[in-house]
C-alpha cells in the first residue's frame, strides 16, 4: 500500500550523502529554495545554510550533524536528511542510513569518487537502498562528466546509468539534457555530445529485458517511452542507479534532480493501523523541553500524550509533543504516522538506536564508523570537573560512539574519536553550548588484543564466606573480525539459568580490558563447568567470579596485539613515485604493483593507522600539493612482534584476586 502523511500526499524519506565539499549542503539549500520552502538559498561559506544551524557548522562551513528538513515537490512530501561529508562524523551518516527509503549520492565532477563516497556506497548497497547519483560542480574547472561517470561505473557500480547528458562543461556548462524526453527534445539538441551517454543508458535498459534487447540489436536504438518503465522499476528496486548532472551553486540541474527523486525513488511501506514500530535515530536537547528524539515510524500512529513502549529499554514514556522540524525551526503537528519522520518530545529515557513499540519491520544497523583514536580530556580548573563530566555525558547520549570512560578514582575522562576535526568540533561545542573550556591530550591509536592460542580459565570463588561460585571457561581464537562468540554447555541443574545469565552478561565486560589494557576480541568463550551452592551462593557471586575466571584464562593463554589498518588509494605525479613508495614501506605499508597512466602513479594497499597519523598532512609537502590520498578503515590485524602498546588498567585487576574481591564486594554493597 502507498503510505501518505497527515495531509494525504505521497511521501519520500531521502538521505543526501557525499564526501566533504562535493556540494551536498548547497544542493539541499537549492532544493529548499526551488520548492518554495525558503525565500533564498543559504550559503555554506557564509554560514547561512538552513541545515547547518549549529554555531560550529556556521563558523567552520562543514556539516557535523545530520539535519532533517522537509519540502513539497509536485505534490510529494519529502523528508530530507542532509548528512555530514567528513569522515570524522561518519557515525551520523550511519544512523541516518537506517531510516532512509532512498538516497541521493553526490559526486564532484572535478574530484570524482572519493573515500567517503565509497564507504557510503558500500553501506547503501548492503542495505539495498535505491540510490540516485548526482554529479555536481559541472561548472568547475577540471569538471569532466565522462571521466566522472567512468569512475562511478568502475569504483561504485556498472549499473550506474546516465538519464541525462551534460551540455558543455566548466565555464561552458549550460545544463543537463534529458535522455528520456521525446526524440526532438534537449538531448537531440545536444547531438553528438549526448551520444555516449545515450548509448550507455540504452545498453543498460536493454540488458534487463529480452524483448528490448532484441529490438536494440535490430534497430540499435530504443525509444524513451520503451526505456522508462524498465528504468523506473530497476531504480525503485535498487538495481539501477540513475546518474544526473548539475551545478548546484548556480541552481542548474536541481529541479530535474527533484523530479527524479519524486519519480525514481520509492515511498515508504507500512500501515498506519498496525501495531507501533519505529526507531530513534538521532537525539538532541532543547533547553526548555528536554530531550528530543527523532523517530522514523515503520508502522502504527503516535499522537501527543500517547504512552509508547521502548522495547530496547523495557520502559514506557509519555509523548508530550510531536514536531516537524526544518533545520532550527519546528512546528507542533501532534501526529506521526507510519512511513514518516518527526521530532518526538517526552521520550526521556530514549537512546540512539532504541526500538519504539515492536521490532517487527525495523531494519538492522550497518556499522560504518569505527573510532580508531582515544583521547584524554583536560579542563581549565578543578571546580569545573563535575560540569565537564555532565556535559560530555550529554554529548555521548547524542553520539554513543564517543564511548565516554569516566575514571572516578583517577578523576580522568577519556573519549573515542574518529579524528582531529571531531576533537576541534567537540571543544567548540563544549564552549558554545556549555560555556566550558576543554583541551585534549595527544590522540593515541586504539589497539585490541586477541588470544595467542587456546586454553581454559578457572575460578573457584569460595572464600571469604559467604560465597560460592565455580566456573570453567574454554577459550579459543576466532576468525579476524568475528568479535566475541559466547556459549554455555552447562546444565541448569549444575548452575541455575539465572546464574548462567549473569555470567553471559559479565563475559563481554570482563573482556573490555585484557593483559595489556585493551579490549580482547575475535575469540570464542564457552562455559564448560559451573557450580553453585544451595546455601552459600549469592547471585552477585557470579558478578565477582566471572572476570576472575576470564582473566585467569587470558593469563594462562597469553594475548597478541592487534592494530587498526587503513585501505588506501594514492595518486600523484609520476616523479614522486619512488619517494612515496619508500615512505609507505617505512610506515609498514604494503601495496599492489603501481599503475602509471597519464603521467601519474596510482598506488593501492594497506597502511597501519599508528604509523600514518600525520601522513595526510605530510603528503602535501612531499608532492607539492599534487598528491591525492583516500583511505578508509579496513579492519584489525596482528601487530609485528616489536610493537608493544599498553594502556593503564582502570580499576583493580581481577588477577589480583584478594584485592579484586574486596574492591568488588565493597562496590556491590555500596551500589
Amino acid at each position: 500500500m502507498t503510505v501518505h502523511n497527515d495531509i494525504g500526499r505521497p511521501l519520500r524519506n531521502i538521505g543526501i550523502f557525499a564526501h566533504v565539499d562535493a556540494g551536498k549542503t548547497t544542493t539541499t539549500e537549492q532544493m529548499l529554495y526551488r520548492s518554495g520552502r525558503i525565500r533564498a538559498p543559504g550559503s555554506v561559506d557564509d554560514g547561512t545554510a538552513q541545515t547547518d544551524w549549529l554555531d560550529v557548522e556556521r563558523e567552520r562551513g562543514i556539516s557535523v550533524r545530520a539535519a532533517v528538513t522537509r519540502l513539497e515537490w509536485r505534490g510529494v512530501s519529502m523528508n530530507l536528511v542532509d548528512t555530514p561529508g567528513h569522515v570524522d562524523f561518519l557515525s551520523e551518516v550511519e544512523r541516518s542510513l537506517r531510516v532512509m527509503d532512498g538516497a541521493v549520492l553526490i559526486v564532484s565532477a572535478a574530484e570524482g569518487v572519493q573515500a567517503q563516497t565509497e564507504v557510503v556506497w558500500q553501506a547503501l548497497r548492503e542495505m539495498s537502498i535505491p540510490t540516485l547519483i548526482y554529479v555536481n560542480k559541472m561548472d568547475r574547472i577540471g569538471a569532466d562528466a565522462e571521466a566522472a561517470l567512468g569512475q562511478i561505473r568502475k569504483l561504485l557500480s556498472p549499473a550506474a546509468v546516465p538519464i541525462q547528458a551534460p551540455i558543455g562543461s566548466e565555464g561552458g556548462f549550460v545544463g543537463p539534457a534529458s535522455l528520456l524526453a521525446k526524440a526532438d527534445g534537449p538531448a537531440a539538441v545536444a547531438g553528438a555530445e549526448a551520444e555516449p551517454f545515450l548509448r550507455l543508458l540504452q545498453e543498460a535498459v536493454a540488458e534487463r529485458d529480452e524483448e528490448l534487447l532484441q529490438r536494440y540489436f535490430e534497430k540499435e536504438a530504443l525509444e524513451a517511452a520503451e526505456m522508462l518503465p524498465v528504468l523506473l522499476e530497476g531504480a525503485r528496486k535498487g538495481e539501477l542507479y540513475p546518474v544526473l548532472f548539475g551545478a548546484s551553486g548556480r541552481g542548474i540541474g536541481v529541479e530535474a534532480l527533484l523530479d527524479a527523486m519524486a519519480d525514481f525513488l520509492p515511498g515508504p511501506g507500512g500501515d498506519d493501523q498496525a501495531p507501533l514500530s519505529g526507531v530513534v535515530f538521532k537525539l538532541e536537547r532543547d533547553p526548555a523541553m528536554g530531550r528530543i528524539a527523532y523517530v522514523r515510524l515503520y508502522n502504527g500512529t503516535v499522537r501527543n500524550r500517547d504512552s509508547v513502549y521502548n522495547a530496547t529499554r523495557d520502559v514506557w514514556d509519555k509523548v508530550t509533543q510531536i514536531r516537524k522540524v526544518d533545520g532550527s525551526k519546528s512546528e507542533d503537528v501532534g501526529l506521526l504516522q507510519a512511513g514518516d519522520i518527526a521530532a518526538v518530545y517526552g521520550l526521556a529515557q530514549a537512546r540512539i538506536g532504541d526500538i519504539v513499540g515492536s521490532p517487527e519491520g525495523v531494519p538492522g544497523e550497518r556499522r560504518l564508523a569505527v573510532p580508531l583514536l582515544t583521547v584524554q580530556v583536560h579542563w581549565a580548573n578543578e571546580a569545573e570537573y563535575p560540569a565537564v563530566v555532565a556535559a560530555f555525558q550529554e554529548l555521548a547520549d547524542e553520539d554513543p560512539l564517543l564511548d565516554l570512560q569516566w575514571l572516578q578514582d583517577e578523576r580522568e575522562l577519556h573519549l573515542k574519536v574518529m579524528g582531529t576535526i571531531q576533537m576541534e568540533v567537540l571543544a567548540h561545542l563544549m564552549r558554545s553550548r556549555f560555556g566550558l573550556t576543554v583541551t585534549f591530550g595527544a590522540p593515541s591509536v586504539i589497539y585490541k588484543e586477541t588470544l595467542a592460542g587456546s586454553g581454559e580459565g578457572f575460578i573457584a570463588y569460595t572464600m571469604p564466606k559467604p560465597c560460592w561460585a565455580i566456573l570453567r571457561f574454554r577459550m579459543e581464537p576466532g576468525a579476524r573480525g568475528s568479535g566475541l562468540q559466547y556459549a554455555s554447555v552447562v546444565r541448569p541443574e549444575n548452575l541455575l539459568d539465572s546464574y548462567q545469565n549473569e555470567v553471559a552478561r559479565r563475559v563481554p565486560e570482563a573482556l573490555q580490558q585484557g593483559l595489556r589494557g585493551w579490549e580482547v576480541t575475535d575469540l570464542k568463550v564457552t562455559l564448560v563447568e559451573g557450580e553453585h551452592h544451595v546455601w552459600h551462593t549469592h547471585p552477585l557471586d557470579f558478578v565477582v567470579a566471572t572476570p576472575m575466571g576470564i582473566m585467569d584464562g587470558l593469563a594462562r593463554i597469553g594475548t597478541k596485539l592487534l592494530e587498526p589498518i587503513l585501505r588506501f588509494r594514492l595518486s600523484a605525479p609520476e616523479e614522486f613515485g619512488g619517494k612515496l613508495m619508500n615512505e609507505l614501506i617505512l610506515m609498514r605499508g604494503s601495496f599492489e604493483p603501481p599503475v602509471i597512466a597519464g603521467g601519474r602513479i596510482e598506488l593501492e594497499g594497506l597502511l597501519p593507522v599508528a604509523t600514518s597519523l600525520d601522513f595526510p598532512s605530510r603528503l602535501g609537502s612531499m608532492t607539492k600539493g599534487r598528491g591525492v590520498l583516500s583511505a578508509f578503515f579496513e579492519g584489525y590485524r596482528e601487530c609485528p612482534p616489536d610493537v608493544n602498546a599498553e594502556r593503564p588498567r582502570r580499576g583493580v585487576n581481577p588477577l589480583d584476586q584478594a584485592k579484586y574481591i574486596l574492591a568488588t564486594r565493597k562496590a556491590l554493597s555500596a551500589g
